[in-house]
């Protein structure tokens, strides 16, 4: 039976089958507007038959794979800017050197990070959904290359130097993302009901995951919470800024202590830097920073040692190298230890 016309409610409704489907649903089109109405439905006809012989794909649109990516809760970070580019295009003519060519008009002046970050992630991520629901084939995007680039890290004594030319708060901010892996996002919106001062814990809510993990406050990082000024209401923010207002405090800061120009990530940075350089592992330097991956801690942060004279380890005996970290542990000693092992 053919989609047929009502009125209800002096709107064109329709109802009927297609390909043995049944098949209901308004126009959106008033009264006095009949020949629209049937137009609507004309294009519906259209394209549930479509559906119907070619499967869903050749209907599917990207607005709709959206809706279905976001209804199971995925993230949203960055999909507005693809949502509104692509719209009602049809998957099925999204293939991978469109997304790529997309990346210049949504973000023309960016760089090849941000168009993998911002686009070719978010644009693959909803349409691969999509094909595992059988909606419609995987696509594959090629990614941008990104050059390597060396990550400048905050070391604990400039952070202290930082400081000390700081306010309370922006001092505790500094101190937090340092001692945290925080990023700057994360820590400005803490709140004083995720902070635990007895348990020396607080509760950080991962702006890139999406996912929250509980971050041990060191005792350097409790001393200056406990030197912040207001009220510490379960609502309050730790910090009392927005990223706005601390960048601007930061920049300042930084001229008045008279030290090299960091930005506030360089403290994330600085805290999977300085970890690794401790010896502690890759797997739990991600555990405790909250990082995807340990390659990825690896990859960014694992730097090889200048020190050509480290071989000389290879051929000392188990009582020499004893002797050796007795003597460096000594409490005049201004050596740096150096332990066997692949780090």
């Amino acid at each position: 039976m053919p989609l047929k016309l009502y009125l209800r409610n002096e709107v064109w409704h329709f109802r009927g089958s297609v390909a043995g489907r049944r098949i209901r649903g308004s126009t959106g089109v008033s009264r006095a507007n009949k020949a629209t109405a049937q137009n609507v439905v004309s294009e519906v006809e259209a394209r549930e038959w479509k559906s119907g012989i070619y499967g869903p794909a050749s209907v599917l649109t990207f607005a709709q794979a959206t809706q279905i990516y976001i209804a199971a809760g995925k993230p949203t970070r960055f999909i507005g800017k693809v949502l509104d580019h692509w719209k009602d295009t049809p998957v099925k003519d999204i293939a991978g050197g469109r997304i790529r060519a997309s990346c210049r008009d949504l973000y023309p002046t960016a760089k090849a990070a941000t168009w993998n970050r911002a686009v070719i992630v978010p644009t693959q991520a909803i349409i691969n959904f999509a094909a595992e629901q059988e909606l419609c084939p995987k696509v594959f995007v090629k990614r941008w290359p990104v050059p390597k680039t060396t990550v400048q890290a905050a070391t604990w004594d400039w952070v202290t130097t930082f400081m000390s030319c700081a306010g309370p708060n922006l001092g505790a901010l500094a101190s937090f993302m340092f001692l945290t892996g925080s990023r700057i996002g994360e820590a400005v919106s803490l709140s004083w009901g995720e902070v635990d001062i007895a348990q020396k814990s607080a509760l950080i809510r991962q702006t890139k995951t999406q996912t929250a993990r509980l971050a041990h406050l060191p005792h350097e990082l409790i001393l200056a919470l406990a030197n912040l000024p207001g009220d510490r209401r379960p609502d309050r923010k730790v910090f009392g800024m927005d990223r706005h207002s601390a960048w601007r405090q930061w920049k300042r800061c930084i001229e008045r202590a008279g030290i090299e120009y960091l930005h506030p990530h360089c403290c994330r940075h600085g805290f999977a830097t300085s970890l690794l350089r401790a010896g502690v592992d890759p797997v739990t330097v991600a555990k405790l920073g909250g990082w995807k991956s340990p390659a990825q801690v690896f990859s960014t942060y694992g730097h090889a040692s200048e020190d050509r004279t480290l071989t000389d380890v290879l051929t000392r005996t188990g009582q020499e190298q004893d002797h050796d970290e007795r003597y460096q542990e000594g409490p005049h000693s201004n050596r740096t230890r150096v332990s066997g092992g692949s780090r």
